[in-house]
């Protein structure tokens, strides 16, 4: 049987305010594409369907599609949600839309109870554990002096193991969305920790073929059972290097025979630009840039004055904008009252616009602060 094993489609997020839809809904497309050229029998999505408990209509329409897309090219999908998701929302109707082959595993009460799909091997049991939040979950699951996440996971295992041992002989997959010892993460990830405490041991999921993990963006192998597949997109800069990816999972009559990697195409790329605003708008070596979501530092000695504008005239994805002047700021840093002590509000005013924007207020403009000075002086004795 071939899996194919992603996670975190964050469906409706936002990338430093750009709508990424048009770029997830080209993504999940290609999944559907390897589907179809790979012989998938089953996509295992391993949490954060959305960004968001309560999605857009927007969201919901590219997730759907993707989901639809992928099921007419012949795979079956188990799904479970993350900690972006409502697990309710996304479980609503499970019964009815396992019977048109998407299995949706969003109860802790259902998680020891598998999607058992066929080959000619025999059945595999395919159990979805959604993301447990420790307080409620420890409840819900009878285990009340369980601690974190480590504590409610283990039980969520036992319970599945448990329930494999009344299956002799039958292979295993768990989907999980968790923070795994060992793992790395990005800066894209909400955390987790419950007391200071977020990771969990591998260890937890002994005992299975397959672990298909979510939650953490970028691609990783934990162990040659314990994998996480990260996003098909990136979704902070620190992941501009990464290459996204899903793994292709086989498994033969014994259990787990092959680990595959494939790459994701990347509908934008992401770029960080450095250096002083004119010469980045000028440089002819930054046109391979144009179309790339960027985050630029100027190092201009005085902020430019409407930089990101002028950066977006050439570069229309810039998207993050910092001011580190090279060789650092000038002067220590003091603190307010330090700074203000034995200046005129006049004095204060004219050190402000100068530090703004680099130049000094014009007579005319010095006559505008007088009379608001004045104004704001006279507002306040009359109080």
């Amino acid at each position: 049987m071939r899996f194919l094993h992603t996670s975190d489609w964050h469906v409706g997020r936002t990338f430093h305010g750009a709508d990424l839809l048009a770029e997830q809904e080209a993504v999940l497309g290609h999944l559907a594409d390897l589907v179809a050229g790979e012989a998938i029998d089953a996509v295992l999505v391993a949490g954060d369907i959305y960004d968001r408990a309560v999605p857009s209509a927007e969201a919901v329409r590219v997730a759907t599609a993707a989901v639809a897309r992928i099921r007419a090219a012949g795979a079956q999908l188990v799904v479970t949600p993350g900690n972006h998701d409502s697990a309710p929302r996304l479980g609503a109707f499970a019964e009815f839309a396992a019977a048109g082959g998407l299995h949706l595993r969003t109860t802790v009460g259902g998680l020891a109870e598998p999607v058992l799909l066929d080959d000619d091997h025999g059945p595999v049991a395919v159990y979805g554990i959604p993301y447990l939040e420790p307080e409620p979950a420890r409840h819900a699951l009878g285990v009340p002096d369980a601690r974190g996440h480590t504590g409610v996971l283990t039980e969520a295992m036992r319970r599945i193991r448990a329930d494999l041992g009344t299956r002799p002989g039958v292979r295993s997959v768990v989907l999980a969305h968790a923070f795994v010892t060992g793992g790395e993460p990005t800066d894209s990830e909400r955390t987790i920790a419950v007391g200071g405490v977020e990771q969990v041991p591998g260890s937890v999921f002994d005992g299975v073929d397959y672990v298909a993990l979510g939650h953490l963006h970028g691609p990783q192998t934990l162990a040659e059972h314990l994998r996480y597949s990260g996003s098909p997109l990136a979704y902070s800069f620190s992941e501009a290097r990464q290459r996204k990816s899903v793994w292709l999972v086989d498994l033969d009559a014994s259990g787990l025979a092959e680990v595959r990697r494939h790459e994701l195409p990347v509908p934008r790329a992401l770029a960080t630009l450095r250096g002083p605003l004119e010469d980045l708008l000028a440089d002819p070596a930054h046109d391979r840039f144009l179309e790339h979501f960027l985050s630029v530092t100027v190092t201009d000695p005085v902020r430019p004055v409407d930089a990101m504008r002028r950066l977006r005239e050439r570069f229309p994805h810039a998207v993050h904008l910092e001011w580190e002047p090279e060789g650092g700021y000038s002067g220590a840093p003091l603190r307010y009252s330090d700074a203000v002590r034995g200046r005129s509000d006049i004095e204060i005013s004219r050190s402000f616009l100068d530090d703004c924007r680099g130049s000094a207020p014009t007579e005319s403009e010095e006559q505008l602060l007088f009379k608001a000075l004045e104004a704001a002086d006279r507002g306040a004795l009359a109080k």
